[in-house]
């Protein structure tokens, strides 16, 4: 077992997984797939926020409400947010219930994309550390079991270390994890209380139209 004094971060990435064993692959994979996403999701929603701010909503919803069309045909001109395309259906199709229920149904695969991805890698990566910590335990039993007389505790050591830097490394992945889907979670529950205030003003609109 190589000592982890000065190694370079290669070397102590090799070490690390080779003394983990061969459950830090899937670990590997689900870290990096979850960085992935995670980098995908922050980038959908940080655009988001930059086309559809607080100031641009209120402003679409007050054009809504005056049922000014060319306002809102100008706010929305080049708007292919998640708000662009729930005004433009409410513009276009009218403002029901069931319009504005179905243009929000089609716009929530874009919100709630990969969250279940992200969920389920919270779940199993703390899964498949317990996995290696008991499949690292067997093996060091095993070792005392074919040992007769063990005079040198270190050679135990490396189903221990299989047990514990399996175990860190699945609740590491699924803390790291756990923080960004949270966050998107939140920013999902904001656009949709956004597009609430988009629909109830076209609703507004729609509903004073009529009157006059």
């Amino acid at each position: 077992m190589p000592p982890l004094d000065g190694a370079s971060p290669l070397e102590l990435f090799w070490t690390v997984m080779d003394r983990g064993g061969l459950l830090m692959w899937p670990l590997a994979l689900l870290s990096v797939t979850s960085l992935a996403l995670v980098i995908e999701r922050a980038t959908f929603w940080i655009l988001l926020h930059r086309r559809g701010g607080a100031g641009r909503i209120a402003r679409l919803a007050a054009a809504l409400r005056s049922g000014d069309r060319p306002a809102v045909e100008k706010l929305l001109r080049g708007d292919g947010t998640i708000y662009g395309r729930v005004a433009a259906r409410l513009l276009d199709d009218g403002a029901s219930d069931a319009v504005a229920i179905e243009a929000v149904e089609a716009q929530r695969p874009r919100i709630d994309r990969f969250m279940g991805t992200l969920s389920t890698i919270i779940t199993a990566a703390p899964m498949v550390g317990i996995l290696g910590t008991v499949t690292g335990i067997i093996r060091s039993f095993q070792l005392i079991g074919e040992q007769s007389a063990l005079t040198d505790p270190r050679m135990v050591s490396g189903g221990i270390a299989e047990a514990l830097i399996t175990t860190a490394a699945g609740l590491l992945i699924a803390i790291l994890t756990l923080f960004p889907f949270m966050i998107f979670r939140a920013q999902g529950e904001r656009s949709l209380g956004r597009l609430e205030v988009i629909i109830a003003a076209a609703q507004e609109g729609h509903a004073a139209r009529k009157r006059a």
